[in-house]
């Protein structure tokens, strides 16, 4: 009994290199959890068939068994009865039986090698598919970051970003310039404070030339009354 192929696929394949080579990772994913829910439906109900199968077989095998002795049986009920050409007959009849019986046998062992082998698939895509649903969020959430983040470098490389810092740059020297003609129409002018601090200075000034004014007159005196004592 041949598998289905893309169920194969499936199976004997890695998701992450199913992923590398998808452009839209997140459609990817969608697609392989579906593509193996599908497949396991699909093999699931061949499983079954095939168990049915194997139950029909069995049937057929105790039957033709069954079969076999009760020929037998004749045989030898024909023998005692000395009807020895009816023993052989019934003989006949039950190497037949016993020869489909063997027939169906041999078809039985390969139809439980069928089975044997859709369960170890089957355990297979449903390890896969658990495996895929656990990471799906993570895949997403991935692929996403990684696209905003990428579309955020392509932006910061792109001759926009260089566009608009230029433009920024010259608002700031645009409002230099302003505020250099502001502080041009203010030079020179006097505020009410400067007023004060000059006046305060003013009498420091004075205050200093009269100390010094009577310091030399103080020493003008001291030299008079040498020369007198002399």
């Amino acid at each position: 009994m041949g598998i289905f192929s893309r169920f194969t696929d499936i199976v004997n394949s890695n998701i992450n290199a199913l992923l590398d080579k998808a452009e839209d990772p997140e459609k990817m994913v969608r697609l392989i959890i579906q593509e193996m829910e599908d497949t396991l439906v699909e093999v699931r109900s061949a499983s079954a068939k095939t168990l049915a199968n194997k139950k029909e077989i069995v049937a057929q095998i105790a039957k033709y068994e069954t079969d076999a002795q009760d020929w037998e049986a004749k045989a030898e009920l024909a023998l005692s009865k000395e009807r020895e050409d009816l023993a052989r007959a019934a003989l006949q009849e039950r190497k037949k039986c016993a020869e489909a019986a063997e027939a169906l046998n041999t078809e039985l062992s390969a139809v439980e090698e069928q089975i044997s082998k859709l369960q170890d698939e089957i355990s297979q895509l449903q390890e896969k598919l658990a495996d895929a649903k656990s990471r799906q969020k993570a895949i997403i959430m991935r692929q996403k970051t990684a696209s905003s983040r990428l579309e955020v470098k392509r932006t910061l490389d792109s001759s926009k970003v260089d566009d608009a810092m230029g433009r920024f740059e010259q608002y700031e020297r645009k409002i230099d310039d302003l505020e250099s003609q502001v502080d041009a129409y203010d030079l020179g002018k006097k505020t009410l404070n400067d007023e004060f601090a000059e006046l305060e200075s003013d009498d420091k000034v004075d205050e200093e030339l009269a100390a010094l004014k009577a310091k030399v007159k103080g020493g003008q005196k001291t030299t008079a009354k040498s020369k007198k004592k002399s």
